[in-house]
């Protein structure tokens, strides 16, 4: 359960963020407003299910009898990972999905790949170690890790493996926002 959380969120975010421009063509063509508003809102509002979700972990904690330890101060530096990497990923979406209509029918199977090079239902360590870096490179394989570490005090991530995942969702983010910007002056024009 502590795996998929993170994993839960993030899909529901990356499916919004993707399909909130092309939602929301009537308030892009009548009103000017930042267009950067609208798969923003989309991510920050998952991140409200996400709060009550963390709720019932707790709760299954305690009725387990699982205490987190002092890593759980590290838990709100994976969640904005968590928050990064879908918000990347999801203005991207959100840019081709205007431009291509049909990107968005491609979330799912995206999001059912990305599951699979994904460390939640499997530990990363059982990856042979040539491969580990390539897993790295996901930027939510660090983010996985570090959630299960800091919420139920599993095995440390490799310091390499977090430091790689927080570089590629802020290189995906960053990314997203470039392009996302750029294809902003043509929403109105394109929807």
């Amino acid at each position: 359960y502590a795996g998929l959380l993170p994993w839960q969120f993030f899909v529901h975010a990356l499916t919004e963020a993707g399909s909130s421009v092309v939602t929301n063509e009537r308030l892009i063509t009548k009103v000017y407003f930042p267009r950067l508003l609208i798969p923003l809102a989309s991510v920050l509002g998952g991140f409200i299910d996400l709060l009550v979700a963390l709720v019932l972990l707790g709760a299954l904690m305690v009725f387990y009898g699982i205490r987190p330890g002092l890593a759980v101060v590290m838990l709100p530096l994976f969640l904005l990972m968590t928050v990064a990497t879908a918000l990347g990923a999801g203005l991207w979406l959100a840019a081709l999905n205007v431009r291509f209509r049909d990107a968005r029918y491609t979330i799912p199977f995206l999001t059912q790949i990305w599951f699979l090079g994904t460390p939640i239902v499997y530990p990363s360590s059982i990856i042979p170690e040539p491969w580990r870096q390539l897993v790295a490179i996901n930027p939510m394989a660090g983010v996985i890790e570090g959630f299960r570490w800091s919420v139920l005090g599993t095995a440390q991530p490799s310091t390499g493996l977090v430091i790689i995942s927080a570089i590629a969702s802020l290189v995906l983010l960053t990314t997203g926002l470039f392009y996302f910007r750029r294809m902003e002056r043509s929403f109105a024009d394109v929807i």
